[in-house]
Formats: C-alpha cells, sequence, structure tokens
C-alpha cells in the first residue's frame, strides 16, 4: 500500500486498523496516470458493460493516487485526475495494482451517541451498500494543487444528506484505516442533536434532492458488523467509533 522508497519512510501501520494521522498532504499532479494511460481503452470498454447494467452511473472524474506514504504520521500522496471508468476497471482488477485509491469519511455522530451513515441507492456503483456519506475526491476538492479533504467530507455531507459539518463540533484530527489498495481518512465530527432528529433532516432532504444518491440513513448504535449490508472500509470505523474514538 505504502511506497518505502526512502529510509525515512514509516513502516505501514497494520490493514483494518484505524491509527492517527499528524497530516495529510495529497498532491494532484498535472499529466495522465500511469493505470489510466495503459488500460483506457480496457477501461472504456468495461464502461459499456457498467452503464448496460447501471444506466445512470454518473462519468465523472476523480482524484485517484499513484503513490502513496506515511513519514512521521503524515500521509503524503502523488495522484491524478482521471475518468471514473477508469477507476472502475481498477476496482475490478484482483490485486489492485497500478493505483490507490483514497476517500474521506466524515463520521458523524449524534447526540445520543449513535453513527449515522447512509444507504447507497440501487443506481450507485456501491447498491445497497450502507457507509458514512462520502464519495470519491474529485477536482472540486483540489485547492492550491492538493486535496482540500475536509472540503470533500463537507461537500459530500451537503449533498448526500443536506447536512452542514459547520454545525458539528470536531476536534480537526486526521485518522485513517487501509485495506490492500484502498484507504479511508476519518474526521469525528459530533452533532448536538440526536439521532431521530438528524435522520429527519436527511428523509426531508432526500425529499427534495435530485440526485437522490442514497436510498436512505440509518442510526448505527453497535459495531455488531451483520447489523447492515456494510462497505468493507466500514467495519474498521465502527470498532474505532464503538471503542471510544480516541
Amino acid at each position: 500500500m505504502f511506497d518505502r522508497d526512502e529510509r525515512s519512510a514509516d513502516a505501514p501501520p497494520p490493514e483494518g486498523q484505524v491509527f492517527p494521522l499528524q497530516g495529510v498532504r495529497l498532491r494532484v499532479l498535472e499529466g495522465e496516470h500511469p493505470f489510466h494511460r495503459d488500460n483506457h481503452r480496457a477501461a472504456a470498454s468495461n464502461w459499456q458493460a457498467e452503464i448496460a447494467a447501471k444506466p445512470a452511473l454518473f462519468d465523472g472524474r476523480m482524484i485517484f493516487q499513484h503513490r502513496l506514504r506515511l513519514e512521521e504520521g503524515v500521509l503524503e500522496g502523488e495522484g491524478y485526475v482521471v475518468p471514473y471508468p477508469t477507476y472502475l476497471w481498477w476496482r475490478r482488477q484482483p490485486d489492485g495494482a497500478g493505483g490507490r485509491h483514497v476517500f474521506a469519511f466524515p463520521v458523524i455522530a449524534s447526540a445520543d451517541g449513535a453513527l449515522i451513515a447512509v444507504r447507497m441507492a440501487e443506481h450507485t456503483a456501491n447498491a445497497g451498500q450502507v457507509y458514512c456519506a462520502a464519495g470519491s475526491l474529485d477536482p472540486d476538492d483540489v485547492v492550491d494543487g492538493y486535496c482540500d479533504i475536509a472540503g470533500n467530507m463537507a461537500r459530500e455531507v451537503r449533498e448526500e444528506t443536506g447536512l452542514d459539518l459547520g454545525q458539528a463540533v470536531t476536534d480537526g484530527r486526521y485518522f485513517a484505516s487501509y485495506r490492500g489498495r484502498r484507504l479511508t481518512i476519518l474526521r469525528l465530527y459530533r452533532y448536538p442533536l440526536t439521532s431521530d432528529v438528524l435522520l429527519d433532516r436527511i428523509a426531508a432532504h432526500m425529499a427534495i434532492d435530485e440526485e437522490k444518491e442514497i436510498a436512505g440513513a440509518v442510526a448505527i448504535r453497535s459495531a455488531d458488523p451483520d447489523a447492515h449490508p456494510y462497505n468493507p472500509a466500514m467495519l474498521p470505523v465502527l470498532d474505532w467509533f464503538f471503542g471510544g474514538a480516541s
């Protein structure tokens, strides 16, 4: 997962565990991602199969990482803007070679101790899966050549749920977990509102949302991995959140 081409780079932490970050610097480079350059024809062909199965899939652009390293707790990366079909093709590769997917989970906590997550709509790439309101980093999240993680979190939560992360309390710390070549960046946001109020606000947003990316929201109250059809990236988050989130 992590490149260790310099002797000062940290050893990667164990897979599937949440660990603290001292900082995040994900640089976005000009040019083509090597995986896209070498696989764009296969990705385009696969895209036809993807949209045949799910015609409403959105063909946008996203930030796909090429290199990642962890040094003194700071996550550093280099990525490129790629078409979403390139990522879907990479996702089908059994070993995940050629790239790294980094995405951000804003972990929303209610005043009564629940974790608020969403269930993805059937027309999306992760249909039916339950996880934190989130989406891949995209060009709108790039500020001065680097990915704005907090900005991505705020945008995705607003678009999917209508909630404003500015109304929640956060200590600003980042955490992360990884599995294979996928890395999740976490930040905890605590709302002074109960889970029922938050779910009602999300339902009201869903009633007027034209994109309809989510099929609903859930209040999670335990680390039981079988309580919902979780995206695999959620499992370390559950253990971390209900284990104290510190």
